[in-house]
């Protein structure tokens, strides 16, 4: 059998400081457990991939640790830590929620609670998408929650907190995980490939990055896969192929022959993007969104919003002076209004047709306005 893990596991964060793009909450957690300060319940909030169960499973470890580091971290070294690290820790026992949402398995959390731990200061419970637990389960869990043993800490983690009842909220800390921005997973997709020994193009992991929308997990299966496709070379061309994404290119042709009032260029491009299987409405969301980044580019102060590798950003500058902030916001308004209407078109290709006729006279209308 092989030996291969995959990198979402491998390259599983050990310690606070590892966690990527949740320094606030790490931060927060780090200083709480240097002062003594730790809540009895937290419920870390977000959507998939952004660390929750991971931040989880290090608080866990770090609050046992007999011999934490100057910078509030796990030594790693300790028989608590290696139990842990070994899976054989009786301090911290995880339950998934979606499978275990019954009264009886609250309850029989609930009658482990009560035992001390032999090890370490504290028990930690980690019980995650706890959202699934049932009405009944989380009326059961309501009393031990709010005044649990003072050995006893609850971390729940969930992807749907509005789901959860507010009686459950009142009683826990609340950590809000955002979506991790698209360069810091690009840089960690980066670190991890030089580890792999990977030679990686730095605008294939920003792509690799925003296809994951996010989720750092996503990132790093898309990652294993394209691995699996390139070999040790990651390539542009190659992550474009295999996600099947448009490319930049096709955007900057039609912004180029909208400039030019070239209608049977645009045409012809779009008939190329069909041709190669791309969705027409998936064509007019990226066109969108490039006109957006190209008014981004216009000003300064707004350039760092901008979310691509470094050469397509050369590109989009370029672009973005030969474009009037007029020409780019009036395009917007066409693109918008066909997303709007593209669902409920009968023929939807004509639509957008339509929209990239349409944008190439935008200049010429603009022109007669302001003579």
């Amino acid at each position: 059998m092989s030996d291969f893990v995959v990198s979402a596991r491998k390259y599983r964060p050990q310690t606070f400081d590892t966690v990527v793009g949740q320094k606030a909450i790490t931060n927060t957690l780090k200083n709480a457990i240097k002062n003594q300060h730790l809540a009895q319940a937290f419920l870390f909030c977000g959507s998939r991939g952004v660390g929750k169960t991971t931040t989880a499973r290090i608080l866990a470890k770090t609050i046992n640790c007999f011999n934490r580091t100057e910078v509030v971290e796990a030594c790693d070294q300790c028989e608590s830590c290696k139990s842990f690290n070994e899976g054989a820790s009786l301090n911290v026992y995880e339950l998934d929620a979606a499978s275990n949402n019954s009264v009886d398995d609250i309850r029989g959390l609930i009658d482990q609670v009560r035992i001390a731990p032999q090890l370490g200061t504290h028990k930690v419970y980690i019980i995650d998408e706890v959202h699934m637990l049932s009405t009944a389960a989380f009326n059961a869990f309501l009393k031990t929650l709010e005044e649990p043993p003072a050995h006893a800490i609850f971390i729940l983690a969930t992807t749907e907190k509005h789901k959860i009842l507010p009686t459950i909220l009142s009683r826990c800390q609340i950590f809000d995980f955002q979506r991790i921005k698209v360069k810091d997973i690009a840089d960690h997709l980066a670190h991890v490939a030089t580890q792999e020994a990977i030679s990686a193009d730095p605008d294939a992991l920003h792509l690799i990055a925003q296809k994951a929308d996010g989720a750092l997990r996503d990132a790093l299966s898309i990652f294993d896969q394209i691995v699996s496709f390139c070999g040790t070379t990651i390539t542009h061309k190659a992550v474009l192929e295999n996600l099947n994404v448009l490319d930049h290119d096709y955007y900057f042709k039609v912004v180029e022959n909208a400039l030019n009032e070239d209608i049977p260029a645009c045409l012809l491009l779009f008939n190329d993007v069909m041709e190669k299987g791309f969705d027409g409405h998936h064509f007019l969301v990226g066109l969108a969104e490039h006109f957006r980044n190209l008014l981004i580019c216009k000003d300064p102060r707004t350039a760092n919003l901008l979310e691509v590798g470094e050469t397509t950003e050369k590109l989009f500058v370029e672009q973005a002076k030969k474009v009037d902030g007029a020409f780019a916001l009036r395009c917007l308004g066409v693109l918008s209004k066909a997303d709007v209407d593209y669902k409920s078109a009968k023929n939807q290709r004509l639509l957008v047709e339509l929209t990239l006729m349409q944008i190439c006279s935008v200049k010429s209308e603009l022109e007669k306005k302001n003579p």
